[in-house]
């Protein structure tokens, strides 16, 4: 069946400006690092995304090494472009994708020479079947090549036409300060940085968001919701079929008694607020206005429904800030 967009789609989104840059993202931007793989379902990856879009989602977020397999995942979301959204209705989203992780064996396949990220990017172009990527990210610092190269292959990007914005992901605060500079003195800004950050991760306050707003670069947190800790999902242990459960990136050992107990008391304070604990996650992070945009997974349309809700509640009293604080210490 043929895919027509809700005429209203963007009627109840949030859009803020990226930095300093002209680009507006939506608050809550949809990322295909799971469940878009090739031993996902097709069909469901495409509702999810349909879904994304129909409620104002234009940014969708990938990196080559996305699946699994490594590369499904841009070649699955490719597909999807090619059915559902050709012609002028690419000129509505917003596609990115990275490099700089292992994605083919050799010494070319890794981190963030010249020939591995123009590579890399070239390979993912022609697994979306696209002629560009509007953001295009050096996905983590290479301490074995000097940051000039890493940054000269960005700007040689944005100049070829394959990238219309370049950003970093995973670089600490003084390595950021570096390659922003690096990339302005090129003439080709830094548009954006993808940390990790959540209530439980927040190394970025210890600098990293003073860079970027100093420097005009925008934020896009991924993991906001710790893999599912920061949902109600553990509350009453480790179900089946749940991250922890498959040992991946977040593991049965991570869930500790402390751990346990602070969620829960969260989860008591989302209540109180009249929200899910992850859409009080999620509000938690947007609540800081250097943070452009978060990035989420998704499973399902219904999954990706709840966190949207989290926009119609992103205030919090001081008394609930010192509480959250209160419970993390």
């Amino acid at each position: 069946m043929t895919y027509t967009p809700h005429p209203a789609r963007y009627q109840d989104m949030t859009y803020q400006r990226c930095g300093k840059s002209g680009l507006l993202l939506p608050a809550i931007s949809l990322g295909l690092w799971h469940n878009f793989g090739s031993i996902d379902n097709f069909d469901n990856g495409r509702a999810i995304i349909r879904h994304a879009f129909d409620n104002g989602i234009t940014h969708f977020d990938l990196a080559n090494n996305y699946g699994p397999i490594p590369g499904s995942a841009e070649e699955n979301f490719g597909r999807i472009l090619k059915k559902d959204f050709s012609g002028h209705l690419r000129d509505e989203m917003i596609i990115s994708t990275k490099a700089g992780y292992t994605m083919w064996p050799g010494p070319y396949g890794d981190h963030g020479s010249r020939k591995y990220l123009i590579s890399s990017l070239d390979q993912s172009l022609q697994r979306m079947q696209l002629e560009y990527v509007d953001i295009f990210y050096s996905h983590r610092p290479d301490p074995a090549t000097p940051i000039e190269e890493t940054m000269g292959a960005l700007h040689s990007i944005v100049q070829q036409g394959k990238a219309l914005y370049v950003g970093l992901s995973n670089y600490t605060a003084e390595q950021t300060a570096v390659a922003v500079k690096v990339l302005r003195e090129l003439g080709t800004p830094c548009l954006i940085h993808q940390p990790k950050y959540s209530m439980f991760v927040r190394w970025v306050e210890e600098g990293l968001l003073d860079v970027l707003e100093a420097n005009g670069v925008g934020c896009i947190p991924f993991s906001p919701l710790a893999q599912g800790l920061l949902t109600n999902k553990y509350l009453q242990g480790i179900p089946d079929g749940s991250r922890a459960s498959k040992g991946g990136f977040l593991k049965a050992q991570d869930i500790t008694a402390e751990k346990l107990e602070k969620i829960t008391r969260l989860n008591q304070l989302a209540v109180q607020r009249g929200q899910t604990l992850a859409q009080m996650a999620l509000a938690w992070v947007l609540k800081d206005s250097r943070v452009t945009t978060v990035l989420i997974g998704a499973s399902s349309t219904a999954q990706l429904d709840d966190n949207l809700v989290a926009l119609r509640n992103r205030a919090f009293s001081q008394a609930e800030l010192a509480l959250i604080e209160e419970i993390l210490a």
